[in-house]
Parts: C-alpha cells; sequence; structure tokens
C-alpha cells in the first residue's frame, strides 16, 4: 500500500476546544464522532470516573444548552467556530454530596464550579455562610495558617466574597480579610480534599443549589412563573422569589412529563391530582427541560437501588483512598509535628548556642575591660598617690598661709586699732583747727574795724593838720598846695604826738600778729605733715585689706562714725576759714593758686611814701592737698609792711 493510499483512509477531524473550571484542553475529533465518543475523550483525559454528573455545554443565539451523547456532535446546533468550544459543567447534581462524590477530582469539579455560582449570585448566600465558606475555600488553597507566612494583605487578589455581600456592608478589605483569617486559623490540620467537601456539604442546604431555572406560564400570553429542576424535584417559584417554591413536584410522585411544542405536562403518580401543564418561550427550552428532569429522575432512581459493581468497586476505592489519606495525613501530621519539634530543639540549641557565644564573647570583653579597668587602676593609684603627696604639700603650705593670714589678721585688727585711734585724735585737731579758724576769722573781722578806725582817725588829723597849716603857716598851705608831698617834713606838736602814739601802737600789733602768723604756720606746718602721713597709712591699710577682706569691715566702721568721716571735715574747715577771710575782706581778691608769702603782682606790697599815710591791706590764699595758708598784708608806709 503506497503513502498516497494511507493518506485517503485518514479520517478526517475537526477541532474542539474544552473548558473545565481549571483548565483549558484542545483535542482533535473525527467528523464521526458522536458526542459521547467527545464527552468519553475529556473524561479519560480528565481521568474522571463519575462521568454521570456531568455534560458538555455549548452556547448558540444566546441559550445555554448541553450536547446530546447520543447524536453525531457536527449533527448537531454547535458553533459553526474553530476551534468548536465546549465547557465541561455538572449538569446533574448529588443529594448528598459526602455519599455520592466518591472521586476527589470529581469533588474538586464540584467544588470549583459550586464556588463560581455562588460568587456570581448565582446561587443566593447570606453573608455569614460567605465568610465560612471563603474559609474552606481559603484552606484547600493555601493549606493551614501561618501568621508568620501569611501576612496582612495576603488574600487581596483572591476573589472569595459575592459583590452583593461587599456592597451591603461598608467595610474595608482589611476588615474582611480579618474575619477570613479568623474562620482560616481554625482550619488547621484539614487537607485540601477535606476543606473542599465541608465546603460542598455547607453548599448542598442552600435553597438555590443545584437547581436549573426556565421562565415558564401558565397561558401563553405571561411569563410570571420560574421552573425549576434539581436532584430532589420538579419546583414552581413566582419569578421574585427562587428561594421559597410555590409549588413542588418530587421524582417519586411524577408519573410522566411529557411536552407538545411549546406546551410541558407533569401527570402526579396519583391520579386523582390535578396535571399541571405550562408553557415555555421556545421549543428548545421544553426539549432541555425534559432532558434535564429525565437526567435528574434516572439518578434519583438509581440513588434508591442497589449500586452496580462498578459503583461498589469505585465506592470500595474510595473508602481504600480515604483510609490511605487519613493514614497519610496522620503520617504527614506525625512527621510536620516531629519536624517542628526538631526544629524548635533546633532552634533551642541553637538559640542556646548563640547565648553561649553571647556570653563567652561577653566573658572575654569582661577580661579586657577588667585588665584595662586594672590597667587604670594602677595608673590611678600611683597619680591618687602623687595627688596626695601634692595635698600633704598643699596642706602644709596651707596651714602656713593660714598662720600667716591669722598673723596678718591680728595686725590688721592691731592696725585697725590704731587707725581708729589716730582718726579720733585727726578729728579732735579738725575740730580744733575750726575753731582756731573761727577765731582768727573773728579777730580778722575786728582788726579789720581797727584799721578803718585807724584810717579814720589818720583822715581826720590829716583834716586837722590841713585845718590848722591853713590858719598858722599860709605860705606852707600855699607850698603844699602845689607839693603836697612836702607835708610830711612839717612837724607839728599836736600832731606828731598822736601820730607817734599811732605808730607805737601799729608796730606793737604788728609784733603781736607777726608772732601769732609764725605760731600758725608752725602749726598748720605739722598739720599737714600730719595729714600726709595719715593719708599714707589709710592707703597702706586700704591695699592690705583688699587682700585679707577687710575692706569691708573698714567702710562698715566708717558708715558707723557718719555719712563723711569727721578727719575729711578738717578740709570743710579750711574751707570755711577762706569763706571768712573773704567775707572780712571783700576788697582784696583771693586766688587758690596762691601760696604763702603772696607771688602775685597784683598781691605785692606797693611803696608809699610814708608822708601821705596811706595804708593798703591785701588777703592772699593758698588751697593745697592737706594744708591751707592764709595772709593779711597791712601796709602802713612803703617800710612797714605787716603780714597777718
Amino acid at each position: 500500500m503506497s503513502i498516497r493510499g494511507l493518506k485517503k483512509k485518514q479520517p478526517k477531524t475537526f477541532k474542539v476546544k474544552v473548558i473545565t473550571m481549571d483548565a483549558e484542553m484542545e483535542f482533535s475529533c473525527e467528523m464521526k464522532w458522536k458526542g459521547k465518543d467527545l464527552f468519553d475523550l475529556v473524561c479519560r483525559a480528565l481521568g474522571l470516573r463519575e462521568t454521570w454528573f456531568f455534560g458538555l455545554q455549548y452556547t448558540i443565539k444566546g441559550m445555554s444548552t448541553w450536547l446530546k451523547m447520543d447524536k453525531k456532535v457536527l449533527d448537531q446546533e454547535i458553533p459553526k467556530e474553530d476551534p468548536v468550544s465546549f465547557r465541561f459543567l455538572a449538569k446533574f447534581y448529588p443529594e448528598k454530596v459526602e455519599e455520592e462524590l466518591l472521586q476527589e477530582i470529581t469533588q474538586h469539579l464540584f467544588f470549583l464550579q459550586v464556588k463560581k455560582q455562588i460568587l456570581d449570585e448565582e446561587i443566593y448566600c447570606s453573608p455569614e455562610a460567605t465568610v465560612l465558606l471563603a474559609s474552606y475555600a481559603v484552606q484547600a488553597k493555601y493549606g493551614d495558617y501561618d501568621p508568620n507566612f501569611h501576612e496582612p494583605g495576603f488574600l487581596a487578589q483572591d476573589e472569595l466574597l459575592p459583590k452583593r455581600v461587599l456592597r451591603q456592608y461598608q467595610m474595608t478589605a482589611d476588615m474582611w480579610e480579618e474575619k477570613i483569617s479568623a474562620w482560616y486559623a481554625e482550619h488547621r490540620g484539614i487537607a485540601r480534599d477535606e476543606a473542599e467537601m465541608n465546603y460542598l456539604k455547607i453548599a448542598q442546604d442552600l435553597e438555590m443549589y443545584g437547581v436549573n431555572y426556565f421562565p415558564i406560564a401558565q397561558n401563553k400570553s405571561d411569563t410570571d412563573l420560574l421552573l425549576g429542576v434539581d436532584a430532589k424535584g420538579i419546583h414552581v417559584y413566582s419569578r421574585n422569589n427562587r428561594l421559597s417554591p410555590n409549588k413542588s413536584f418530587e421524582w417519586s410522585g411524577i408519573r410522566n412529563i411529557s411536552y407538545s411544542e411549546k406546551e410541558l405536562t407533569i401527570k402526579p403518580l396519583d391520579k386523582k391530582a390535578e396535571v399541571f401543564k405550562f408553557f415555555s418561550s421556545q421549543l428548545k427550552v421544553n426539549k432541555l427541560i425534559l432532558q434535564l428532569c429525565i437526567g435528574n429522575h434516572d439518578l434519583f432512581m438509581r440513588r434508591r437501588k442497589v449500586d452496580s459493581i462498578e459503583i461498589q468497586q469505585m465506592k470500595a476505592q474510595a473508602r481504600e483512598e480515604k483510609a490511605r489519606k487519613k493514614m497519610e495525613t496522620q503520617r504527614l501530621a506525625r512527621e510536620k509535628q516531629l519536624r517542628e519539634e526538631a526544629e524548635r530543639a533546633k532552634e533551642e540549641l541553637e538559640r542556646r548556642l548563640f547565648q553561649l557565644e553571647d556570653e563567652a564573647r561577653q566573658a572575654n570583653e569582661a577580661l579586657l575591660r577588667s585588665q584595662e579597668t586594672a590597667e587604670l587602676l594602677a595608673e590611678k593609684a600611683q597619680i591618687a598617690e602623687e595627688e596626695a603627696k601634692l595635698l600633704a604639700q598643699n596642706a602644709a603650705e596651707a596651714e602656713q598661709e593660714r598662720q600667716r593670714l591669722e598673723i596678718t589678721a591680728l595686725k590688721s585688727k592691731e592696725e585697725k586699732r590704731l587707725m581708729e585711734q589716730k582718726m579720733r585724735e585727726t578729728e579732735l585737731i579738725a575740730v580744733k583747727l575750726v575753731k582756731e579758724s573761727d577765731r582768727r576769722a573773728k579777730e580778722a573781722e575786728h582788726l579789720k574795724q581797727d584799721l578803718h578806725e585807724a584810717r579814720e582817725a589818720e583822715r581826720k588829723a590829716k583834716q586837722k593838720l590841713l585845718d590848722v597849716t591853713r590858719l598858722n603857716y599860709p605860705h606852707v598851705a600855699q607850698y603844699s598846695s602845689h607839693s603836697p608831698a612836702d607835708t610830711r617834713d612839717v612837724n607839728l606838736d599836736k600832731g606828731s604826738g598822736k601820730m607817734d602814739l599811732k605808730d607805737v601802737d601799729l608796730k606793737r600789733l604788728s609784733f603781736e600778729i607777726e608772732k601769732e602768723r609764725l605760731d600758725y604756720l608752725e602749726k598748720s606746718k605739722k598739720f599737714e605733715d600730719r595729714l600726709k602721713e595719715l593719708k599714707s597709712e589709710i592707703h597702706a591699710l586700704k591695699l592690705e585689706e583688699k587682700q585679707t577682706g577687710l575692706y569691708s569691715h573698714w567702710n562698715e566702721v566708717l558708715g558707723s562714725l557718719g555719712n563723711a568721716p569727721s578727719w575729711m571735715k578738717s578740709f570743710e574747715a579750711a574751707d570755711l576759714l577762706d569763706i571768712n577771710l573773704r567775707k572780712a575782706f571783700p576788697a582784696y581778691p583771693l586766688t587758690a593758686t596762691s601760696s604763702w608769702p603772696c607771688t602775685n603782682k597784683s598781691q605785692q606790697a606797693v611803696p608809699v611814701e610814708k608822708s601821705a599815710f596811706q595804708t593798703n591791706a591785701l588777703v592772699a590764699s593758698s588751697v593745697g592737698t592737706g594744708s591751707r595758708k592764709q595772709m593779711i598784708k597791712v601796709q602802713q608806709h612803703d617800710s612797714d609792711v605787716i603780714y597777718i
């Protein structure tokens, strides 16, 4: 046979894409294959033996239809596309999932389909039940909860709750995750197939579980009812309530189901009961309803019969598989527990080793610190010994300084006492000087008056002399009018006697004044020397008091003597004497810069002829630091000068 002949005998095929709940598969189908051939191929590919629950579904003209098993695939109204798409879904639902679903793959496919129907809100579920179902779904996907691995936000990408529930409650994704994680943590130790079975056992109790709904009407014009077909029977619902049926027909109570075009008739087993008739929108809907009713009724009757050999073998294998998985689970649990214990022991040993290493490191560091501390202590001991020597030396010096300060304090006290005594003496001297100044001022006032009287007497005597001269010696008067200075050569007995008397008194007075002046000068000089000594002593005491801290005490002593030290009042007394002299001799200017005897030209004696009998008086004062000189000059003739 040639190669061309072989090619001619190869059957023609077409491509088919089958979509399961968790995978997509593509097959090449022969043109003559029936629906059962394709269905068996898919079941073999999946390893599925419980084939009676499933079917291949496709959508044509907006309506979902199941592929017929006894009819060729291409003879049915399938979509004209390449490849042709089919969905491998559960067509019939078991009454009790735990008893009827034997294979793990069957259970897994049912779990995925029911989960999708709940999330798509094809099956109504309360919010509390949805959270519990979501926790089993998380357990089936992620295994046991581990807080170290399953950190917050690990469920952010998973769709676990219906959108209706999310809209119903004002809760954030983190809050929902917290609720689901609380249930999820309680499922520790549950295997994946067990978690999926628990999910299905909760879902099978929901009112809309496994029900296929079709719009119907009791007459041809209205479609206000829904017909539901499930594993238990046929139910009639109002359009607004899919949870509670208005009327139900169990499979055990139905005798016959038939349709004629759009009319479908349900005959109860009880012949006396009313026959239920309804109308659908299309003939295809009636065919689909009848097909589902036949399949569910067959399964209903099959459950109530003795299991076939195949089913018994499958159940036995399922029991053995469950026992094996249980033992495997227990073994894994023990191994896991032992591994966890070993890991904990390892962690404890590592922690202990780390602790010992840390303790050894700390001990080494402590040893090094101890050695360093010992060296530092030795250095500190040496330094302390040297400091002790220095402190002993400083203590000896401090003791000597203390003794010296005590001696200095005693000397200072003695000097302070002597100073106070000298101050009292100085105050007494100042008081005496003030009194002496007052007395001198009074004497100067008396002398001024005597001088004034002497001038007045001299003037009167001159006037009388002139008068007598004019009367007794006219030629002399005439001559005197031409040269008055020659009148002094005239000697009269009356006048000369009185003049001689005045001259004697003035000479006596000048001698007394000169004597007193000399005494005053001597006393002033002594007083000035005494003041200089006191100033130098006070300056020396101030320097010592600044060093020994006695200066404040000295100020207190001075404050206790009065607002101003009394020895300062001696200078004020000298100023008072100057003022008194100015009052006594206002006609004679006094200069503060002049000294005794007067050296200013304005204060020098002006020579006057004796015959004129002119008398001038000048007063000069000189103010110096710590001394005062006062001078009164009385001049009667040009050769007679009297200093006061």
